[in-house]
C-alpha cells in the first residue's frame, strides 16, 4: 500500500507510534519527513481538506515559535497556512493521507479507518 504517506517526525512518540502501527498492518507508507521536506501551502491545503479540518486546528501550540509569534492573534486561514509552511515545527504530527482522506495519529489509532 504505498499509496499511503505519512507526515512524520522521528523525535515524536506519537509519530513513532503511528507508522508502527500502520507497518503491524502491513502498510509500508511513504515517510515524508516535514521537518525537513515541509509541505508546501497547496499541499498543506489539500492535507487539510482531506482532514477536514481549518488551518489553526492543525497548530501546535505548546512550541515556542507559537508562544513567541503567534499566541493571542487572530489571523485569517492564509495567514495560518503562511505561518506552518514558515514554521513546520508547528504542524501537529502525524499526519497520514490516502487518497483524498487523512487522518490525524493523535491518538495512533486514528488512522486505522484509512486502512478500511
Amino acid at each position: 500500500m504505498s499509496d499511503i504517506t505519512i507526515y512524520h517526525n522521528p523525535r515524536c512518540t506519537k509519530s513513532r507510534e503511528t507508522l508502527a502501527l500502520l507497518e503491524q498492518h502491513g502498510v509500508q507508507p511513504r515517510i515524508v519527513e516535514y521537518l525537513k521536506a515541509p509541505p508546501s501551502a497547496a499541499e498543506l491545503k489539500t492535507i487539510l481538506a482531506a482532514l477536514g479540518m481549518k488551518p489553526e486546528q492543525l497548530v501546535r501550540k505548546g512550541e515556542e515559535i507559537y508562544k513567541s509569534e503567534y499566541s493571542g492573534k487572530t489571523l485569517t486561514d492564509a495567514q495560518w497556512i503562511d505561518a506552518l509552511t514558515r514554521h513546520p515545527i508547528l504542524i501537529e504530527r502525524p499526519i497520514v493521507v490516502k487518497g483524498s482522506r487523512a487522518a490525524l495519529g493523535r491518538p495512533p489509532e486514528n488512522v486505522l479507518k484509512l486502512l478500511k
